[in-house]
Order: C-alpha cells, then structure tokens, then sequence
C-alpha cells in the first residue's frame, strides 16, 4: 500500500517518504499541534456484511477527522494501524485505503503512514494531528450558564442506516438515500469547526459522535453546568424510521450516534446573529436545541414540564 498512499498529491507535503520508521513533518510555527485516535473493530463498530470496505475506511478516517473539526483544527497528518484477519486480499486492502485517501483528501490531510499486524477480526487504528491557532482552541469546558445550545445538522440519520442495513424495507426513495449516505459515508465539519473557533463568542465545542443524549453530559460535566433541552433537530429519515419502528422521532435522534456534528455553546447575546453568518456561509442553518444553566443535570422540556435526560447513546462499553 505504500504506493498508493505515498502516490497521492496531498502526501508530497511529507518532509521524507513513507517508509522510513517515523514520518517526518514541519509544523507552524504560529499553531498549536492536536492530536486524536480512533478504533474501529469489526463486528462492534462495522459489519462487513453490511458495509463495503470503501465505506469502513470512510468512516475509520471520518471520525478523527471530527474529532479535529471539533478542535478547530485544521487536519495535515494521519497514521493507520491496522489488525488485517486471514485471507484479507490486497484488492481488499486497496479498497480500505482507498476509502480513507478519498474523504482525508478532501480535508487536506496526509496519510503519514503507519504498521500492520496479523488479527482475528479487521480492527483500524487511526491517529490524526492537526492545527489550530492559539486564540481558536475550543473545548467542552467552557460552555456557561445561559449560553444557546446548537448543533450544525438535523440528527439521527446514521441510526436510521444503521437500521435500514438491517432492515432494507424500512425505508424508500429520498429518505433511504440520506440514511444510507449518512451512515456510510458520513461527513466531518471540518470547514465549519474551524469557522466556528474563529469566533469568540463559541464557548465550547465538541462533536456528537456518541448521540446528543450522550455527548451532551459531557459537555456539561467539563463545563460544570447543567442543561435544558427544548428542540431537538431530527433528520427526515430518522423521523420516517422511527415512526415505522414505532419510536418517538425526537428520543430516536437524541440516541443515534456517529452523526459527527459539531454542539457548540454560544452567547446567547450573539447566537442570532452567528446563526445568520453560518447560514450565509454554509448554506444551513445552525439548529438551537436549549440552552445551559447553573447547576447539575441535563433534563429535556416537553409541554412546559421537565424531565430527566437519560444517556442512551452509544457506549463502547455495554
């Protein structure tokens, strides 16, 4: 595979080739470095059953490349270690990698490279570095009471293809397109992270890799405030999957995980008018779903009354 990676233009930034036992790079030196891995195991995060190759190295890259986006980080540089079981082809390797080249590229981000072993089942480790200026670190820490709670898109589309693999006649038409595409091929919000740290009023950052129902507490506990959650943003194809599962659509988006959109909190003073800048310069809209408050705890507001949030994202532990 050195090859192929080492071929692809964003690689010629390296400072020496792919190959020798550590990559070579020459940061900025006005930025500050950010670090993340990742791991996805077969049979826990992904089934090959269900999901092309292409599309697992989509999704092994995406999710550093969120974690970046999260930071206001600008991604240069990734490494891949992979656990490769028996019989795992080379036509099925380039089809792992090719996945990975095609979404970092669009980023910007170089595959530096990385170590392979032998394994039971498929496993990839990804390790990402970006950049970030100083005065643009965002965290989940610095959320205040009485910011706006937002997020950069409708959520729960990657549950609803998560269940449509399962189930292909769940959905139709448009709406299993977006499923589909969500889950498969997710996006990171790179350009719109670093557009968001660039501004003081954004207090906090993180992305919603686990579901908001999960993630949010986080936030929250870094920050050492409570929530309220009054909206939630629901995708048309986690509404139209829900309702066939029988679910209410608003408590099957706040379970889904792996959308990788970006929470941020805002000053409430600011949060209109940065919404109308986002929508100037993304063509979407930011979607406010409450707001921080003193306290402990993350309750969700429906008819006036309020009620306890339970966590029931993703946990890599149950």
């Amino acid at each position: 595979m050195r090859e192929i990676v080492e071929a692809h233009p964003i690689n010629r930034r390296l400072c020496n080739r792919i190959g020798d036992d550590a990559a070579l790079w020459q940061p900025s030196r006005s930025h500050r470095c950010v670090v993340t891995t990742d791991a996805l195991v077969e049979n826990r995060h992904f089934r090959r059953a269900t999901m092309p190759l292409f599309d697992v190295g989509w999704r092994a890259m995406t999710a550093n490349l969120s974690d970046l986006a999260a930071s206001g980080a600008r991604p240069v540089l990734a490494t891949v270690a992979l656990g490769l079981p028996e019989r795992f082809t080379a036509d099925e390797l380039q089809e792992l990698y090719r996945g990975m080249l095609q979404i970092a590229s669009k980023h910007g981000c170089a595959i530096a490279g990385g170590d392979t072993t032998r394994a039971g089942e498929l496993f990839i480790s990804i390790t990402a570095i970006g950049e970030v200026r100083p005065s643009n670190v965002k965290g989940r820490g610095g959320a205040l009471p009485g910011d706006v709670l937002a997020v950069t898109g409708p959520l729960g589309a990657s549950r609803a293809g998560l269940h449509l693999a399962d189930d292909p006649v769940l959905l139709r038409g448009d709406v299993a397109a977006e499923a589909q595409a969500a889950h498969a091929t997710p996006q990171p919000r790179v350009a719109e992270g670093r557009w968001l740290a660039a501004s003081a009023n954004v207090h906090a950052m993180m992305d919603l890799s686990d579901g908001l129902s999960t993630d949010l507490p986080r936030m929250c506990a870094a920050s050492r405030c409570g929530a309220a959650i009054d909206d939630v943003p629901v995708a048309p194809s986690a509404a139209e999957a829900a309702r066939a599962r029988g679910e209410d659509p608003a408590a099957y988006a706040l379970a889904g995980g792996e959308d990788f959109e970006l929470l941020i909190a805002v000053n409430a003073r600011a949060f209109r008018h940065l919404s109308e800048r986002f929508y100037k310069r993304f063509r979407r809209p930011l979607h406010r779903v409450g707001l921080a408050r003193q306290g402990s705890g993350i309750v969700r507001v429906k008819g006036g009354a309020e009620e306890a949030l339970a966590a029931t994202g993703w946990d890599p532990f149950r």
